[in-house]
């Protein structure tokens, strides 16, 4: 889905709405009105990434469209400034300079590769996140960490430690997944 600059903006007021309203005790706040725009009404992964600066602040998603995208923005802003693991509770202070991008998935699309090899053969730096699996434990970076990792190898090595695996990993049952996004902040 493409959205308009109407529905960007529904998405971002939504996400720090979310995120003020949980401030005070750190609890998540209710939710259950309606979007102006009823096309985020329809199933819709996301990604909210907040950063301090150029520092990451806390970001969390979900990878597949399992609740309309405006609860999924609305909860996803939620953890992302309360229940990231990488950092602590964000702060009324902190969120003064915070900023906030929004990360639209497209579906993931089945990538049927045998080899690390392969899959670098096919990946399209810059635009193509990737998700992997293996056994229980799966991964994924979104399009944006390519701006940090811009050599495809990097890129997917990182992603393989991010798991947990070694950086040489691939197991005959690893699956992969592509997708791309629509970011706004």
């Amino acid at each position: 889905m493409t959205l308009s600059p109407a529905q960007r903006s529904e998405l971002l007021s939504l996400a720090r709405t979310s995120i003020e309203a949980s401030l005070p005790t750190g609890e998540r706040a209710p939710y259950d009105q309606p979007p102006l725009h009823t096309d985020l009404l329809r199933p819709g992964a996301s990604f909210v990434t907040l950063r301090v600066g150029e520092d990451l602040r806390g970001c969390c998603g979900t990878i597949e469209a399992t609740r309309p995208l405006h609860v999924d923005v609305w909860n996803n802003a939620y953890a992302s400034a309360f229940a990231d693991p990488r950092f602590p509770a964000l702060t009324a202070q902190e969120w003064t300079s915070t900023g906030i991008e929004i990360s639209v998935l497209t579906e993931p699309e089945r990538c049927e590769v045998r080899s690390e090899a392969e899959l670098l053969e096919v990946l399209r730096p810059g635009l193509d996140g990737v998700i992997l699996q293996a056994g229980a434990r799966r991964t994924t970076f979104l399009p944006a960490v390519w701006e940090q990792l811009p050599d495809s190898r990097q890129f997917v090595r990182h992603l393989k430690l991010k798991a947990g695996w070694p950086a040489d990993y691939w197991p005959s049952d690893m699956q992969v997944w592509l997708y791309t996004t629509e970011s706004f902040g």
